[in-house]
């Protein structure tokens, strides 16, 4: 499960995102308000925590923003603000839950969890399916009809991508970012390598998806039924 929390207290953010890779989540940080809106848009992440006071855009207006482009992640609100009136704004706006700071992480892990007991939030995202392949991101398999291979980790961030956005051109900057992180210094040259094994990955089970690269701006899942 892929967790991007959208928090503009750096060092809150590490915390949060330490503890949750101990339960073994994936966690991406975001500390900028118009940043963590175009991120919510990816619709690659399976919740977002969010805080309401960002730079650049307030949590409330970033979530009204991300419903209106039907982005129906779920949200869990985390944030200074504890009044009835502004809980029930952040819940009236679109968020899922509403938490105040601060707070006991064995409560955000719990809410976490009890959000992921409910039903059609998640099993939609749970297998993957595109053209000819399925892809399940909790076993990083990818299976056409009989034949199938299991996928690193980096592989399967990557593939899970892809196959969330087909035929949309992806840029070489926002795979980096979303796989490697914002803030990582990787080489362009990973990217490419990776790209590589992704489509030795789709000719070994026999697919029929192209991954095509487009000169200058980075790469797309074609599909052909």
């Amino acid at each position: 499960m892929k967790i991007l929390v959208i928090e503009d207290d750096k060092e809150l953010a590490k915390a949060i995102q330490f503890q949750l890779e101990k339960e073994d989540f994936s966690v991406e940080l975001c500390h900028d308000g118009e940043e963590g809106l175009y991120y919510m848009q990816e619709k690659s992440h399976d919740l977002v925590i969010l805080d309401r006071m960002l730079p650049h855009m307030d949590g409330v207006t970033l979530l009204k923003e991300a419903r209106r482009s039907h982005v129906s992640t779920p949200v869990i609100f985390l944030t200074a603000l504890g009044e009835l009136n502004d809980k029930i704004c952040g819940l009236e706006c679109g968020a899922d839950d509403y938490m105040v700071k601060p707070f006991a992480f064995e409560e955000l892990l719990a809410r976490i969890r009890c959000l992921m007991r409910r039903p059609g939030k998640w099993d939609d995202s749970s297998i993957l399916r595109l053209g000819d392949v399925s892809f399940d991101p909790e076993s990083n398999l990818l299976t056409k009809e009989n034949s199938e291979c299991t996928l690193s980790k980096r592989e399967g961030s990557l593939m899970e991508i892809f196959l969330r956005n087909p035929g949309q051109t992806l840029t070489r900057t926002v795979l980096l970012n979303r796989v490697w992180g914002i803030d990582s210094d990787v080489e362009d040259g990973n990217l490419d390598n990776y790209i590589h094994f992704l489509r030795r990955r789709l000719k070994s089970v026999g697919s029929t998806l192209n991954l095509k690269t487009v000169r200058g701006v980075g790469y797309c899942m074609e599909v052909f039924y």
